[in-house]
């Protein structure tokens, strides 16, 4: 297989339990790229909380950020795709989440907004210290986001809820994609659930952007774990999950990787380009 782009999510995936790149990802990440691979790191996270030694990669200028919300090129700061949710759209889920016992945020003009009260209580809700972080450093407390939205009157890029009870946050998981046709619903973390347009998903972006390069579905390799990565398992021409990855992701891939603590994506970087590991 001609691989010409490795697309890989970070977070259960390149990043290991605590959210550093093991040795192995990054020398076999360097390898394609020497190879002539493009590297598109593809996450939920916004271009600016992807960690620079990422964005720093040789191979990697475009970026899939926020589930698929933007295709996004770097060297020339535009997006080659976009799908966002509307304001309207976001009210109507806000009045649905009101009433459940979460805290929730979104993502919007790339920078996160969280209600002042539910970020005093984050900690509550987000066990991982990791991800506690990237809550303190990329979000501005507001003293009411829907007010917020009401006000600036732009498209936000991603919605997310945070769940103490994990029962709960199954049933929802299945609940608002029901309640909400219009939106794709996925989650990258035990506790959370993310709500993106319908049209933002990290397979759509995928599409979109190897459209724009003139590259073949069939000539990409793309690595995840979450349920926010199964349009790109199912998209890519090999699809690859991490062997920690959710049960449906196992299900749709074509191999399965060891785990994102045992540096799954060299694996499968070695095994489908058939690069020296030396």
């Amino acid at each position: 297989m001609p691989v010409k782009l490795i697309a890989f999510d970070l977070d259960g995936t390149l990043l290991d339990g605590r959210k550093n790149i093991p040795e192995a990802n990054l020398q076999a990440l360097r390898a394609a790229a020497e190879a002539g691979v493009l590297l598109v790191p593809a996450t939920g996270r916004i271009y600016t909380g992807i960690p620079e030694q990422i964005r720093s990669l040789p191979g990697a200028r475009y970026f899939i950020t926020i589930n698929g919300a933007y295709a996004y090129d770097a060297v020339e700061d535009r997006n080659l795709y976009s799908s966002e949710l509307s304001v309207e759209l976001c009210l109507r889920l806000i009045r649905y989440m009101d009433e459940l016992p979460i805290i929730y945020d979104c993502y919007q003009d790339n920078w996160g907004y969280i209600t002042r009260s539910m970020f005093q209580r984050a900690g509550d809700f987000i066990p991982d210290p990791g991800i506690m972080k990237m809550m303190r450093e990329l979000r501005t407390p507001v003293d009411n986001l829907a007010e917020t939205l009401r006000q600036k009157g732009r498209p936000v890029q991603k919605m997310q809820m945070h769940f103490q009870d994990l029962a709960e946050r199954d049933r929802q998981l299945k609940l608002v994609a029901e309640l909400f046709p219009e939106t794709a619903v996925s989650s990258s973390l035990p506790w959370n659930i993310e709500i993106n347009s319908a049209g933002a998903t990290k397979g759509q972006a995928l599409k979109a952007l190897c459209q724009a390069l003139g590259i073949d579905l069939r000539d990409t390799l793309a690595f995840g774990d979450g349920t926010n990565d199964l349009d790109m398992i199912r998209t890519a021409g090999i699809g690859v999950s991490m062997g920690n990855g959710a049960e449906e992701v196992k299900a749709a891939a074509d191999w399965i990787a060891p785990n994102n603590d045992d540096a799954g994506v060299a694996a499968g970087i070695y095994r489908f380009m058939g690069l020296d590991r030396s």
